[in-house]
């Protein structure tokens, strides 16, 4: 990441510039106005920080010019799909009109072509149209990852009933609130989860709600389910089912910012927020990887991410239904069958969150490393300590990385392989494409405003809150939100560089280098405060990872009494019992400066992390070195930079704030 221009750059920089312009005086000869303007131009663009500017936009000239070219062609597309009224079931039907016997959709050995995905979203369509139900009428889906999911909330959409897209690891009281915040009208589920809907069918908001199963081939339709005996057997009532109809005239009618699904936040911290996703929004995070990345038609992707969540369900699906390419499915994530999957389906696109790379990179090393034929791995959340690594080791040509949120307007994507960034903003989209980074405590993810009350933009190299102005009549910088209406005010700042302006607050932290390029740097509330200096915990993650050999590990700040800010800890996964301490010790004293350094080291057999590989760090924090919590083994930092096991008395003179540090 460069902030600044070194010497050589910067002196040749000024030297392009009074060459330019001697060239120029000399061709434009002795005339006194145009020699005057030239004088004036030249001194302009040599004072100051200009010279750094026109060096970096010359630098990034061929990057911004495919930027624009691409960023064009998706806001054509856009632009006319939103003059056409285009919805998500109105795309599909054109998609598969035009590629009926074509595979949509594969997994073991179930093949889904667009015709079949058709006439199955139109039986279910026509199915719960028998059972009353309607437009603006929800209802809640969990189901396990396989052919038939998508095609569910599709036959749904059709009807204009909004799927509420629930966490297949939900139980009791998260899972109750999940369906119950949605407003449910009725709960779809698989016949493997079905133990889960039963242990809450009698709470508030679940009672009395009409239940399909969706059961196994094995199951007739006089098949009674133990746990929910009074429930539809839905896969064969769909089976039965006639669907003469002509739906178009029901769909046709839907708008494109009517809402199309729910998807929920991870829930890292309190229960899950369910994210409003309206049609226009699903197909322009759909189509947007499409024409950012230059998918191409003959395209598989390999899509192992939970079709409940954003990046698997919106981004991998909708570029099945909205552009018309092929995507393996996977039940369930599996690092050591990531690339053999890969060969088996003859994939040519891969797509992976969170720590799923660190995974497969940790995997023993095998033929089927470099015997596929992906070309391109997208997603969001790759270290940049292992980028590098993992290209080179896997023979991926390219890393699309992108960032943003389920719910937010502000979204960036890696088109040129920069490693480590998530994305970047050419200096020309800055006005149609209002994203920035403000000023915060970084501590705290607090906006620092002015004395006139607005807020500050960040330079290169200063690390602020990613937030993008909200504009509800352009689809790419509308804000819709979250079912609860509190929730989606929350994340709303207003009147930030003008009286009555609105901008999205991501609540993360990143920081943009001279060309450009965001980097993201931590979560608002994942960087602590110690001995004067701001700790970013994904850092010191990202070098323990390295020095531990990938094993899973967790940084965050605990309270000491007696001392200002937070100290560090780290929580580490060792379930074999090799960690070095020494080596560890002495990886960290060479990598990181003393404040950045963990007071504390928990060794435990597995972290706390959602099924979209996010930790949840807060439950390691509220344990933080108590050890009358906490019975894994807590190390604890010495002076001579090596750890040692915290004891009891140790614990008494930390709580007691008679430690020394």
């Amino acid at each position: 990441m460069i902030v600044e221009l070194s010497l050589k750059q910067k002196t040749a920089t000024l030297a392009c510039i009074t060459a330019a312009a001697c060239g120029l005086s000399l061709a434009i000869g002795p005339r006194m106005l145009p020699q005057t303007l030239l004088t004036a131009v030249t001194l302009y663009l040599l004072s100051g920080e200009r010279p750094t500017l026109l060096f970096a936009t010359v630098r990034t000239l061929p990057r911004d010019i495919n930027a624009a070219w691409v960023f064009l062609r998706l806001s054509l597309v856009l632009h006319r799909y939103e003059k056409r009224k285009m919805t998500v079931v109105r795309r599909f039907e054109e998609v598969a009109a035009r590629n009926p016997s074509k595979v949509a959709l594969l997994m073991d050995d179930q093949r889904f072509t667009f015709d079949e995905v058709r006439r199955l979203s139109d039986r279910v369509a026509c199915h719960f149209r028998s059972k009353g139900f309607s437009r603006g009428d929800t209802v809640a889906l969990m189901m396990e990852t396989r052919c038939e999911y998508p095609c569910v909330w599709l036959g749904l959409a059709k009807l204009g009933v909004v799927t509420a897209l629930i966490n297949t690891n939900l139980r009791r009281e998260t899972l109750r609130h999940s369906i119950a915040v949605a407003n449910s009208k009725a709960i779809i589920v698989s016949e493997e989860l079905a133990g889960a809907i039963a242990e809450i069918i009698d709470q508030d908001g679940i009672k009395g709600l009409p239940i399909f199963v969706y059961g196994s081939d094995q199951s007739s339709e006089q098949t009674k389910f133990d746990q929910l005996p009074e429930a539809e057997n839905l896969r064969q009532a769909l089976d039965g089912v006639q669907c003469d109809e002509d739906l178009s005239t029901i769909w046709r009618d839907i708008s494109p910012r009517d809402k199309l699904v729910y998807i929920y936040t991870s829930g890292t911290t309190g229960m899950p927020k369910a994210a409003v996703i309206t049609n226009s929004r699903f197909i322009m995070m759909g189509t947007g990887v499409y024409y950012m990345l230059a998918l191409r038609d003959d395209d598989i992707i390999y899509n192992s991410l939970p079709l409940y969540h954003s990046a698997g369900g919106m981004v991998g699906i909708g570029s099945v239904l909205l552009c018309g390419l092929t995507a393996a499915l996977r039940k369930k994530f599996s690092a050591s069958n990531f690339f053999a999957d890969c060969i088996k389906y003859n994939c040519t696109v891969a797509q992976y969150i969170g720590e799923i790379c660190r995974f497969v990179l940790t995997t023993p090393a095998k033929p089927t490393d470099t015997q596929h034929q992906v070309r391109m791995m997208f997603g969001n959340g790759l270290r940049p300590q292992i980028w590098t690594q993992f290209a080179s080791r896997f023979n991926i040509k390219q890393i699309g990385e992108f960032y943003g949120s389920t719910e937010g307007n502000s979204n960036l994507m890696n088109l040129d392989n920069t490693v480590g960034a998530v994305g970047f903003v050419p200096a020309f989209a800055r006005t149609f494409y209002p994203v920035t980074l403000v000023r915060c405590e970084e501590e705290t993810g607090e906006i620092i405003r002015n004395s006139d009350g607005f807020c500050i933009r960040c330079k290169p190299g200063e690390a602020g809150v990613f937030i993008g102005k909200i504009e509800m009549k352009k689809a790419l910088n509308s804000y819709v939100g979250y079912a609860d209406k509190k929730a989606s005010e929350k994340k709303v700042l207003r009147d930030v560089f003008a009286k009555g302006d609105m901008f999205f607050n991501s609540g993360d932290i990143l920081v943009t280098d001279l060309f450009g390029y965001y980097y993201f740097k931590d979560r608002t509330g994942d960087t602590f405060r110690w001995r004067g200096e701001n700790v970013a915990t994904s850092e010191v993650e990202g070098v323990i990872t390295n020095i531990v050999g990938l094993k899973d590990c967790a940084v965050y700040g605990v309270d000491i009494p007696g001392t200002e800010g937070k100290a560090g800890m780290a929580a580490i996964v060792d379930t074999a019992g090799k960690l070095d301490l020494v080596q560890l010790g002495a990886g960290i004293r060479g990598s990181l400066p003393a404040y950045a350094r963990p007071l504390f080291i928990r060794v435990l057999s597995e972290l706390p992390m959602t099924t979209t590989f996010k930790l949840k760090k807060r439950d390691l924090q509220l344990d933080g070195y108590n050890l009358e919590k906490v019975k894994d083994a807590i190390y604890y930092l010495q002076g001579d930079g090596s750890y040692r096991r915290f004891e009891q008395a140790d614990f008494e003179v930390v709580s007691s704030g008679k430690g020394k540090f």
